[in-house]
C-alpha cells in the first residue's frame, strides 16, 4: 500500500483552480503508484472560502471528482463541506479509482468561532477497508484528542487519513502530536495540509505520513509538492500497544 499527502496552496474559492490542483495532483500520484493520496481539509473551495451558501457550480464537484479518480486510476481522500437541505458538515470523502465512494466522515471536533459558526459536528467516527486495509478518517484538530484516534484503533484501522487545514502558529501538531497519536496506536497517520496564505490565515505546511514507530516515513517543508510512503506490512510494525480496557482503581472511602 502506497501513501500520498499533496502539499499546496488553498485554491481559495476557485473551484475551477482546484479542480485544476486535484487533477494535478492525482496525475502525479498515478505516475508514482500510489494508492491513496490525501488532500487538505475543505479543499474545494477552499479552507476559509467556505460559507453558508453553495458556491457557483458546487452541484458538480463530485461526479468531477469522481471522473477524475477515474481518469487517473488513484484513490482519493478529500476534504469538502458536506452541505444538507438545512446544514453544512465539515467533511471528509473517500473515493475508490473507479470514483464510488469509499467512506464519508463529518469532522466532530470543530475548531473555533468561525467552524462552529458555519458547520454542525458530526457525531460518528469512521473506519473503512480498502485494499485489505482498514483507513480510518479524520479531519484536523480531531487528531489532537487522542481518544479519537485510539477509537479507530480500537476499531481496526492501521491508517489515519487526516485532511488538515492547519495554520499558524500550531507547528507542533505536525511535528509532535501527529507522530505521537501514530507511536501511541502502533499506527500510520496520512496527514495532508495546505502551504502559503488564504485570506488572513498562513498555513504551517509540514505534511508528515507517520508511521507506527512514531518517525515520519515522508514530510515536507512548506513549500508545495507530493509526499509519499510504503506503509510497513504487518510484520514490519513494532509490537502494538495493547488496547485493553482500562478503568481506574476507586478510591478507598474514607
Amino acid at each position: 500500500m502506497r501513501i500520498g499527502c499533496y502539499q499546496c496552496a488553498s485554491p481559495a474559492g476557485d473551484i475551477s483552480k482546484g479542480l485544476a490542483l486535484i487533477d494535478g495532483a492525482l496525475a502525479q500520484a498515478s505516475g508514482d503508484d500510489i494508492d491513496m493520496l490525501v488532500m487538505p481539509e475543505l479543499f474545494l473551495p477552499g479552507y476559509n472560502a467556505v460559507t453558508q451558501t453553495k458556491p457557483d457550480g458546487w452541484d458538480d464537484v463530485h461526479t468531477k471528482l469522481k471522473q477524475l479518480c477515474s481518469t487517473h486510476g488513484v484513490a482519493l481522500t478529500i476534504g469538502l463541506p458536506n452541505y444538507t437541505s438545512n446544514e453544512i458538515f465539515n467533511t471528509a470523502y473517500a473515493f475508490d479509482p473507479d470514483g464510488r465512494c469509499l467512506a464519508k466522515y463529518r469532522k466532530v471536533q470543530l475548531f473555533g468561532p468561525r467552524e462552529e459558526r458555519i458547520f454542525k459536528a458530526g457525531d460518528q467516527l469512521c473506519a473503512f477497508e480498502y485494499m485489505g486495509t482498514t483507513f480510518g478518517l479524520l479531519i484536523c484538530y480531531d487528531i489532537e484528542f487522542p481518544e479519537h484516534v485510539r477509537a479507530l484503533a480500537r476499531a481496526g484501522a492501521s491508517v489515519v487519513l487526516t485532511p488538515t487545514a492547519n495554520m499558524e502558529p500550531f507547528i507542533n501538531v505536525c511535528t509532535t502530536l501527529v507522530p505521537a497519536r501514530a507511536l501511541e496506536n502502533a499506527i500510520s497517520v496520512a496527514y495532508a495540509n495546505y502551504t502559503d496564505r488564504e485570506g488572513d490565515l498562513t498555513y504551517v505546511g509540514h505534511s508528515v505520513i507517520a508511521g507506527p514507530d512514531g518517525t515520519a516515513l515522508a514530510a515536507h517543508g512548506v513549500g508545495e509538492g507530493l509526499i509519499t510512503a510504503q506503509l510497513p506490512t504487518q510484520a514490519e510494525i513494532p509490537l502494538s500497544t495493547q488496547l485493553v480496557d482500562y478503568r481506574p482503581a476507586r478510591s478507598p472511602s474514607r
